[in-house]
């Protein structure tokens, strides 16, 4: 049998919520836009530009020093890491949707198209987990051990007091750029359902209503440092793969002239778990007290795994446009939004299909392409590309984004505003709802999908992709 747990930490006591979870973190965002969408609102007044920004034709020495005193601002400090709470994240969560009965909920891994499915099925997403940041003070882009060593410090004051978390550290110079030299990346994870999450599901959940599972299933290489500490060198967001960071890679080279590093210091730290699950896995705890919990309450749940990103975007993009035909609507206008560059709301005021790309990589780019190439032709394309902030040899050029757009029959739209300094600058989350605005109204909105109908079409559109519904 397995248990809910409480945190140990004093209720009421801890970090606020807002404060331990990572400013632009994927959680912080898909949760946002999410309860947003159910309560009709877009998400005008979310995000603000980095600091990147500000210096898009600045020398690199001068835009890593802008971004490293920017994230050393809003980074956890160490006596900070000490106070936070993951029972209190939780219901940070929670409290962010609103308070009435819900015909089920998706919980798991951070994606995208997770959140507009929810939004389809009128349903609110639950992450199972969430990221931070942390000072290191005396950092540097090219040394991981030293970043594991630091950040084993870290986590053994954070899991002092919450034993139901595992902390996966993630040192990846080509996702975070100069960040990786002076902040401490930790994905936290519950290994147990969080008391938050399951009273939610107890107060708030329809009887019989379904609980979905979605589940990401990319491995990484690992290193266990310990009880609830794991530590990683890249990460699958990079666009890179894990030989790609070993001291003798060209790319790694790259990644490190970029951000001011010297490959000869590179030493990451031995691999004990070649295929690991990657940052945004799920731990078998939480799932397995999940499936418990249903159970026991009456829900029936269901498990979305998905071996890529692009998998479940392809069968939410094509769920989306049987659904908006299946009411009467051209389901003819995609948007491919990128990264933080979402509003599910907009997407279902104009009656658009929604492809979401994870960042801005070749990888995550190519796989776009591949879709839209096998689907039948939609009449207008609009694409956000999300900068990141950085150069990187694996994102992917403008060429390739307007060779998105091109596929649309009559409209090819590339958004200006992401485009202008592409990739060093960065935009908030709103531009993608001051974009979606100026797209017709097309309304009213389809009825909500029932669970039952977007699992099946899930399973048949999503098997050739390799996306698995159980």
């Amino acid at each position: 049998m397995h248990k809910v747990h409480k945190g140990l930490t004093a209720d009421g006591a801890g970090l606020a919520g807002d404060r331990v979870v990572a400013q632009g973190s994927a959680a912080r965002v898909l949760v946002a836009a999410t309860a947003r969408a159910l309560r009709g609102e877009d998400c005008a007044d979310l995000g603000h530009t980095g600091p990147a920004s500000r210096f898009p034709g600045a020398p690199e020495p001068v835009r890593r020093a802008a971004v490293s005193r920017a994230a050393g601002r809003v980074a956890l400090t160490v006596d900070q890491v000490g106070e936070v709470d993951a029972a209190r994240v939780a219901r940070w969560f929670v409290d962010q949707y609103p308070r009435r009965s819900y015909p089920g909920v998706l919980i798991g891994s951070p994606h995208g198209a997770a959140a507009h499915l929810a939004v389809a099925l009128g349903v609110p997403w639950l992450p199972a987990g969430f990221e931070m940041t942390a000072h290191w003070s005396d950092g540097a882009v090219d040394r991981p051990g030293a970043a594991l060593e630091h950040g084993g410090a870290l986590a053994d004051r954070l899991l002092a007091g919450n034993p139901d978390v595992h902390l996966r550290q993630v040192h990846c110079p080509a996702s975070r750029g100069p960040l990786t030299g002076v902040t401490v990346s930790l994905a936290a994870r519950w290994r147990v359902l969080p008391a938050a999450y399951a009273q939610f599901l107890t107060e708030r959940l329809s009887a019989g209503a379904p609980v979905l599972l979605v589940r990401d299933g990319r491995t990484w290489p690992v290193s266990e440092r310990g009880p609830g500490h794991s530590f990683q060198v890249g990460c699958p967001a990079s666009g890179l793969d894990p030989v790609d960071f070993h001291p003798d890679s060209h790319a790694l080279r790259q990644v490190l002239r970029a951000v001011g590093g010297n490959v000869a210091q590179w030493a990451p730290p031995e691999v004990s778990a070649p295929s690991g699950d990657a940052e945004h896995g799920m731990e078998s705890g939480f799932e397995l007290a999940a499936r418990d919990f249903a159970s026991r309450q009456g829900h029936p749940l269901h498990r979305v795994l998905a071996p890529r990103p692009a998998a479940l975007s392809a069968g939410v993009a094509d769920l989306y446009r049987r659904w908006l035909r299946t009411a009467g609507k051209t389901g003819d206008r995609l948007v491919v939004e990128c990264g933080r560059l979402l509003d599910p709301w907009q997407v279902i005021r104009a009656g658009l299909v929604p492809y979401w790309c994870e960042n801005a990589t070749r990888r995550s780019v190519d796989e776009a392409e591949w879709w839209l190439a096998g689907s039948e032709a939609f009449s207008s394309v609009d694409v956000l590309p999300e900068p990141p902030g950085m150069r990187s040899p694996a994102l992917a050029g403008l060429p390739q984004w307007l060779a998105v757009a091109g596929f649309g029959r009559r409209r090819r739209a590339l958004d200006r505003t992401s485009a202008r300094g592409y990739p060093v600058t960065s935009v908030p989350t709103r531009r993608a709802t001051e974009v979606l605005r100026a797209q017709p109204y097309d309304l009213p909105a389809p009825p909500p999908l029932g669970a039952a109908e977007a699992l099946s079409v899930l399973r048949d559109s999503g098997g050739h992709q390799g996306l698995l519904v159980s």
